[in-house]
């Protein structure tokens, strides 16, 4: 159905065309209209992109932990803090346009009065999209001390660097999805992310409460790890299972195979580096390849 408000709309004449409709919604935003069918195979191939994400993710990873240890305020080490934090935190980007005229923010377009250092603690706090309060805090010595620096350079923008010449300049969201092009040596976006942290997420939340259990509470706890998700990511939970949680995990839950994927990674010693997959991810990726071989 195309929204009333639309204007300068195209309508597909084939019926069975992946693109269905364009227009302008009211702010003059060109939007899409695609078939179901086709929706369905393009978020089927976004989370098979979450096999090959965790691939590259160590390798990201040791890409920022060298970036954050460089000298100064250089471009590469403040985009590496950006990077760290949208690995840790799953926020969002950020853009100009929703900061500029709806006061919301993300990483990029975060100013300095939304962060709080204290010592080795980083908090930040700022109004999302859709008006959603956003209230974070890491712990990591490196990127306190980083960020503390980047108040201290004149202006009101948060993530700032300094180039060779001693000028300023502010990140911008195209810069970090260049940044993570460079470092996974692919194609993946700040989005992939959160698509990942949404996942994991999820994940862990019903780890929580596998078991034996009734198909009402087997509903009632994928719903609460949905709201859990929701809450991390920022968005409403209907969005969140749609667009951001692999089914294969929820799926995965349901037929009480999900713990038996933490079982397995979960033996031995458990070891934490920034740089490499952490047990939880390494569960999610045996899970992932498993369904997919299943499926195959």
């Amino acid at each position: 159905m195309i929204p009333p408000a639309w204007t300068d709309v195209w309508i597909c004449p084939d019926a069975r065309g992946h693109l269905q409709a364009t227009g302008r919604d009211s702010r003059d935003r060109k939007q899409y209209r695609y078939h179901p069918r086709f929706r369905s195979m393009r978020d089927e191939g976004k989370y098979d992109r979450l096999i090959a994400f965790s691939r590259v993710l160590p390798r990201i990873r040791r890409h920022v932990s060298a970036d954050l240890r460089r000298p100064g305020l250089p471009r590469q080490k403040v985009l590496g803090v950006v990077i760290r934090l949208l690995d840790e935190t799953h926020l969002r980007i950020g853009n100009d346009e929703y900061a500029r005229e709806n006061h919301s923010y993300g990483l990029t377009t975060l100013r300095d009065r939304h962060a709080d250092v204290r010592g080795s603690t980083l908090c930040l706090r700022f109004r999302g999209k859709s008006g959603q309060l956003q209230h974070v805090k890491i712990t990591d010595r490196r990127v306190a001390r980083i960020v503390h620096r980047c108040q201290e350079l004149p202006g009101q923008e948060l993530f700032q660097y300094v180039d060779d010449r001693g000028r300023r300049h502010r990140i911008a969201s195209e810069d970090v999805n260049t940044y993570l092009k460079g470092a996974a040596g692919a194609d993946f976006t700040a989005k992939d992310f959160r698509t990942w942290g949404g996942t994991v997420c999820a994940a862990l939340a019903l780890k929580r409460c596998c078991g034996e259990l009734s198909r009402h509470l087997t509903r009632h706890n994928i719903v609460g790890a949905v709201k859990e998700v929701a809450r991390v990511l920022g968005n409403r939970p209907a969005t969140c299972r749609k667009y951001y949680i692999d089914p294969r995990v929820i799926r995965a839950y349901e037929s009480r195979c999900l713990s038996d994927a933490f079982n397995a990674c979960y033996t031995g010693s458990r070891l934490h580096s920034p740089r490499a997959l952490r047990q939880e991810e390494q569960a999610v990726v045996q899970l992932l390849s498993k369904s997919k071989r299943a499926v195959a």
